[in-house]
Formats: structure tokens, C-alpha cells, sequence
């Protein structure tokens, strides 16, 4: 993707994820303070606002610090933090690059993923956003084909829910549960199978 396809693409995928704004409040109202629907929706919304102004031949390096900035100042909470950090770090990785494929999109996610690790303290088995995210960073890694790409990612994405739903959680105050988080799908990581279903799902409404 070239610079104008890729920023069209982002808003496309982020009006798609805010449909999963009600379901993602839910899921963290089990696990935790119940604010994670309105940070993905005031976060996609401020990103999407952010992106609209930019224009159409900004870097993708610049696109993915625009996100990072709206998304962090569209709300205060834990999460929009740990976003707009891994989103930063990522957008480091495309410096110089006026073309995103599955090479670019790989080592942006490895970065991000990291990036988690780090400023969240967390590790994958936790059972966080950081589990979703990593298993799509060794899937992206894995392949070179968009379409294999964007199939494994969803795939990794989606098994990384079902595995991480019979852990029991160790950050943040899903782990203040202790045993009963067991059995619960975690809600970050949740919300990153449903960004990458929408971002699918943005490629095929584009058709």
C-alpha cells in the first residue's frame, strides 16, 4: 500500500471496529473497569478525524504517528497509552518507506509488540492485548503472500483469544480476579481480533 491507499484503508478498518465498541465494553466489564468500548471508539473516531486532514502523499511513518498521537489524546486510560506507544514504535520501523507490504507490516508489528512488553511489563501468556499481537507478528513473519499474510494474522489473531481464555490473568485488574478470569476471553486481546477482521473486512467493502 502507497501512502493514500494506506491512510484510507486505517479509517475505512477503524469505522468497522467501532461496530465492536458495545461487545469489548462488555467483555471488560468482566474483567475490568468496563472503559475499553469507549477507548476503541473515541480512539478510532480521534484517529480517523486526525487522518482525514493529512495530506494525500504523507508518509506512512508520519500516518502511523498521526494515530498514535489522536488515538493517545482521545482518551486517558491504560490502554490508549499502551496503544499509542506500540502505534510510535511501529511507525519508527517505516522510516524512508513510501510502500507498506507484508515485510513493512511484519517488523511494524514485532515493534509494537515489544513496545507492549516493555511499557506494560507483561509477557505473552499473561494474557493481555500483547498475546493477540505477537501471534500476528510471528504469523506476518512467516509469509510473503498479502492475501496468505492477511489470512494467517486473522487466524493467529483469533487462536490467540481461545488459547488466552482458559489462562488466568496476571495484569492489570483482570488479575485482581485471580482464578475466577478463568474462562473469560480477555478483552485486549479480543479487541485486536476484531482490528484485524476489520481491517479485512475494509479490503473487501473497498471492492
Amino acid at each position: 500500500m502507497e501512502s493514500k491507499e494506506l491512510n484510507d484503508h486505517i479509517r475505512r478498518s477503524l469505522t468497522i471496529l467501532i461496530e465492536s465498541a458495545d461487545e469489548l465494553r462488555d467483555l471488560d466489564q468482566a474483567l475490568g473497569d468496563g472503559d475499553l468500548g469507549i477507548t476503541i471508539s473515541a480512539g478510532s473516531k480521534a484517529v480517523i478525524e486526525a487522518l482525514e486532514e493529512l495530506p494525500d502523499d504523507t508518509a506512512p511513518t508520519e500516518i502511523a504517528r498521526t494515530c498514535a498521537k489522536a488515538f493517545a489524546n482521545a482518551n486517558p486510560s491504560t490502554m490508549a497509552a499502551l496503544v499509542a506507544g506500540a502505534l510510535l514504535s511501529g511507525s519508527r520501523t517505516w522510516e524512508g518507506e513510501s510502500t507498506i507490504g507484508v515485510a513493512e507490516a511484519a517488523r511494524f508489528t514485532r515493534a509494537a509488540a515489544d513496545s507492549i512488553a516493555q511499557r506494560g511489563k507483561t509477557q505473552v501468556g499473561d494474557k493481555t492485548i500483547l498475546d493477540g499481537i505477537s501471534a500476528a507478528s510471528d504469523a506476518l513473519e512467516s509469509v510473503t503472500d498479502p492475501g496468505e499474510a492477511l489470512e494467517a494474522t486473522k487466524s493467529a489473531a483469533e487462536k490467540a483469544v481461545q488459547e488466552t481464555t482458559s489462562l488466568q490473568s496476571r495484569r492489570g485488574r483482570a488479575s485482581w480476579l485471580q482464578e475466577r478470569s478463568i474462562g473469560l476471553a480477555d478483552p485486549g486481546a479480543t479487541a485486536f481480533q476484531r482490528f484485524v477482521e476489520a481491517w479485512a473486512a475494509a479490503g473487501v467493502a473497498k471492492n
